[in-house]
């Protein structure tokens, strides 16, 4: 039973990895639960005792906009970007698709910058 177990966990988590590897070959983001991450926020604010920042039909519209701003704009970033991005919202446990978009706006104009920067020297 045990062996069983282990088997199918490991087996859960190389689907999960093989989502995230596989998504940006097909020129779309990760694919993300944006009901549960909301439901985490709220959550996450009662444990906190505060209120929630919206509501949790606000922060889905908030992450599905997010998501269709990503998807476009993820075709058009490199892959470091999108590792990058993806290894620092997993390494902090914040993966949403509002943090994955500001991520890859961030790190593409830091790369525009050193660009312009180059250029000119």
């Amino acid at each position: 039973m045990i062996v069983a177990s282990g088997i199918k966990k490991a087996s859960c988590i190389f689907a999960s990895l093989l989502a995230l590897a596989a998504s940006p070959a097909f020129g779309g983001a990760p694919a993300l639960n944006v009901q549960k991450i909301c439901k985490a926020r709220e959550t996450d604010a009662r444990l906190l005792k505060s209120t929630p920042d919206q509501s949790l039909e606000d922060c889905v519209r908030g992450e599905e906009a997010a998501k269709q701003q990503l998807n476009s704009l993820w075709a058009s970033t490199s892959a470091g970007s999108h590792h990058q991005c993806e290894s620092e919202a997993r390494s902090l446990g914040t993966t949403s698709y509002l943090d994955l978009l500001i991520c890859v706006q961030i790190v593409e104009e830091m790369k525009a910058d050193a660009q312009k920067k180059t250029e000119k020297h």
